[in-house]
């Protein structure tokens, strides 16, 4: 009998610490970088992100987000036999934040590795831990996306440091008799790298380049819609539907405009996409499963729900996964 992966519980988790476009506008006006409430929510739909505290690291959000989905799955950290992390902001060049948070949560003596696919890795990770369920290498797999990203921000610059905030979402996903996961179709093509980066790296116990993110905004906003339409009509032909039988798309929380696109170019209503990048902004591999996890216990998706889940990010990275909750 074939196997299929199901995703059996949701979670996810904000620091405390949430600042509104007033409450950043202020602080930036003290470093002399002048924007504004209007001109963020225009260009963006952002009005509020969390930043996590100094002392508090990827694997830490990840953890709260991980008790949470293993908790809403009815199961315990000992049942976990895979943990997937995606992440661009791990707590350290390694080990990798996924073997951070093993040992946090009581999970150990499971393969746990990181995905590094910036805010397309929930769905790289996400593929990765379908497939190994479907082959029999795992059972319960704990697939998190925890970003610290204010970590890497130049708070001189306003066009980038408005945009990104910090949080983690997580699902766990069980072997199954009845498909779950229906398709996936990943993409990548480094040629990109340039208009989406931190170009920085360790050395010789020094950063060498820029260890803080660079972006061209229109480059990667007329990239991204194109891209994610042709992953979504894959993933669709995969499975064998069309987008009619999408009932909610749960697109990466990066642009409020980016989304509107895709849903344009897939015939949907914005009724039926999942939005909460006016809360956390672009919380990069951690959006999609913070929007899930919102969606879920809002009442939104529901049991039966096919749900269509993507993401772009540097790299260039992109992909989308289908599914049926």
């Amino acid at each position: 009998m074939r196997r299929y992966s199901r995703i059996t519980g949701t979670g996810s988790y904000l620091p405390p610490r949430r600042l509104t476009n007033a409450d950043l506008v202020a602080e930036l006006a003290e470093r002399g970088v002048e924007t504004s409430d209007e001109w963020i929510v225009e260009r963006t739909g952002i009005r509020a992100r969390h930043f996590a505290a100094p002392d508090v690291a990827s694997s830490d959000l990840g953890l709260e987000a991980a008790r949470n989905a293993i908790a809403a799955a009815g199961l315990q950290p000992s049942d976990i036999d895979l943990i997937i992390v995606a992440t661009s902001t791990p707590d350290m060049v390694f080990p990798s934040a996924a073997c951070i948070l093993q040992h946090k949560l009581g999970a150990n003596g499971c393969p746990a590795f990181d995905v590094q696919a910036v805010c397309s890795g929930f769905v790289y990770a996400l593929a990765v831990a379908d497939s190994m369920i479907q082959t029999g290498a795992a059972n319960r797999a704990l697939v998190v996306g925890a970003e610290v990203f204010s970590r890497i921000l130049d708070f001189n610059d306003r066009t980038t440091c408005v945009l990104f905030g910090d949080g983690a979402g997580a699902v766990v996903l069980e072997a199954s008799e009845t498909p779950g996961i229906l398709s996936s179709d990943l993409h990548a093509d480094g040629k990109y790298v340039d208009i989406l980066c931190v170009p920085g790296n360790v050395s010789g116990g020094s950063v060498l380049g820029d260890p803080v993110l660079k972006m061209d905004g229109q480059a990667v906003f007329k990239l991204a819609v194109g891209v994610l339409e042709k992953a979504a009509h894959a993933a669709l032909a995969k499975a064998g539907l069309t987008e009619a039988d999408i009932d909610w798309l749960i697109p990466h929380q990066a642009n409020i405009r980016i989304m509107q696109g895709t849903a344009r170019k897939l015939k949907m209503s914005m009724d039926k996409v999942v939005v909460t990048v006016d809360q956390h902004g672009n919380t990069s591999a951690a959006s999609i499963p913070l929007a899930l996890d919102h969606a879920v216990r809002s009442g939104q998706v529901k049991k039966g729900d096919t749900v269509l889940l993507e993401g772009v990010g540097g790299g260039f990275t992109w992909g989308a996964v289908l599914l049926k909750m």
